[in-house]
């Protein structure tokens, strides 16, 4: 299986996106996408919120509210077109589910808070004072549809703005049921002391309203979509405990095949794999660490990219990691930014693309290219989508590692008996590099090429199922037999570049 997110954070704001994603599923079927993560699309603080500043969970572009009744993707109608197109075509859908925190407020409250260390959440560095904070929620173009429950300064847990004296701090509020305590650790990360509090208006989901609200949105959202899973924001910000609840309430009510995936974007591995024990392993996590190894060996020169996987959830726990080069988050002149050379894309899509190992998620932004005041092209040379169907075409079976030079990795996919083609990688992050690699006796005699073609040539198998196989400078080059089911879809498979007129 390989997951493509359906979106870069400069994606236009002009409501189209659940149009042009449902326009582009055929094509992307083809290349060998099976899921899509798609961008939250509840109600934002704005028409052009990417829906990670969260107003309304039940409001998914049907409501006029916060200046629209769209969000920045596009309508509720728009949205479930795109669903019922992906379900034709036999592509699954993800919802990006954002359940730590609200934004957007439709009034203000008075109650009572402390302020605390920004570095250490633990620590209080003020006495209890009144504030006037944003956290009265009404929801006035939905009103009571879907839902009646409201919320009110007694269903979060903090702020970071006071009205009364417009000051910005991070206040905990001292609230009817958490009596002025987050979240406890580990039940939230323990990074700043503790990392309950993100951002805006932050969820207590110690108080039963909220807890039961949000657990009756996510059936309300699986009986309104035809969905596959969900992707969940920030899980690091708020209670494990709460989410341990909601997945396997989705996961009884909706079925097994479901999917369910956390940003928990933390290098340590000790963490993660202490989240997934706590979630019974009926999850996975975005590899994080993979992603700063990629971005590191990318900006080094020559340096050792045999320790590419080393401390990565992939080499840990390959069937609970979701692999990627670049997100969201990380792309240029985001947040969490992981610089990753161009040159050195090509490379990283093959570790996770061609690989028997994790759960690959190929990005919008290295397909389509970047929007914004800062565009960047479709990475890989517009290649991306030919790496992409190799992986649908000829990674299966038996994997056979070459992994014995500093600066060149290769590696052998034998196939399996009912595809059998087989296929063998080379990659080199310095000079021009070359493998002698056993890909099967059965082969011999057949002419491979590079379906990338940047490797010339061609490699002829010889009597011991071995052939000599080459890349170029800081490349990537995947053989197959020329004759090959499907090799010449290769020459068929070009990058729609019109996907923004």
């Amino acid at each position: 299986m390989t997951m493509m997110q359906g979106f870069e954070w400069y994606v236009p704001a002009d409501q189209k996106h659940w149009k042009r994603l449902a326009e582009q599923i055929p094509q992307l079927k083809a290349w060998g996408i099976d899921n899509i993560w798609i961008p939250p699309g509840c109600k934002a603080s704005s028409k052009d919120g990417n829906g990670y500043d969260i107003y309304d969970l039940y409001d998914i572009g049907e409501f006029d509210q916060k200046g629209s009744v769209g969000t920045k993707w596009g309508t509720k109608a728009e949205l479930e077109t795109l669903c019922r197109t992906a379900n034709d075509n036999g592509v699954g859908i993800y919802w990006d589910a954002v359940l730590n925190h609200r934004f957007a407020a439709d009034h203000r409250e008075k109650c009572e808070a402390v302020e605390v260390d920004p570095d250490d959440r633990t620590k209080v560095v003020s006495d209890p004072y009144e504030i006037d904070a944003w956290v009265g929620y009404d929801f006035p173009g939905r009103g009571d549809t879907y839902s009646k429950q409201k919320y009110h300064w007694y269903h979060f847990s903090g702020v970071d703005y006071n009205a009364a004296n417009k000051k910005s701090a991070i206040y905990k509020i001292l609230g009817e049921k958490s009596d002025g305590q987050w979240a406890e650790t580990p039940d939230v990360d323990d990074e700043k002391g503790n990392y309950d509090y993100l951002m805006g208006s932050d969820l207590d989901y110690d108080h039963p309203e909220v807890e039961a609200d949000v657990l009756a949105w996510g059936k309300w959202l699986a009986d309104t979509l035809p969905l596959k899973g969900m992707r969940f924001d920030a899980i690091k910000h708020f209670s494990a405990e709460f989410l341990e609840k909601f997945v396997k309430q989705m996961d009884e009510k909706y079925g097994k095949g479901w999917f369910f995936v956390g940003e928990f974007w933390k290098d340590s591995l000790e963490d993660m794999h202490s989240y997934l024990d706590r979630m019974d392993k009926k999850f996975s996590l975005f590899d994080a660490p993979l992603v700063h190894n990629f971005s590191a060996i990318s900006q080094a020169d020559g340096a050792d990219i045999r320790q590419v996987f080393d401390n990565t959830l992939v080499q840990s726990s390959p069937v609970n990691a979701v692999t990627l080069v670049m997100n969201h988050d990380t792309q240029p002149y985001q947040a969490l930014e992981a610089p990753i050379a161009d040159w050195f894309k090509p490379i990283a899509y093959s570790l996770i693309l061609l690989r028997g190992e994790g759960y690959p998620c190929v990005w919008y932004g290295d397909v389509y290219g970047i929007k914004g005041e800062h565009e960047f092209p479709p990475s890989c040379g517009g290649m991306l989508p030919h790496l992409m169907l190799a992986r649908k075409l000829y990674a299966y079976g038996k994997q056979a590692d070459y992994f014995d030079y500093a600066t060149c990795l290769g590696w052998v996919r034998y196939g399996t008996h009912d595809r059998p083609a087989g296929m063998a990688v080379v990659l080199s992050n310095a000079g021009p590099g070359a493998k002698r690699m056993h890909v099967g006796e059965m082969h011999a005699g057949e002419k491979w090429t590079d379906v990338l073609g940047w490797a010339d040539g061609e490699v002829v198998i010889g009597e011991d199922g071995f052939g000599d196989f080459t890349c170029g400078q800081c490349s990537a080059s995947v053989w197959v037999r020329c004759n090959a089911a499907g090799r010449d879809r290769f020459n068929e498979t070009k990058f729609n570049s019109s996907i923004y007129e």
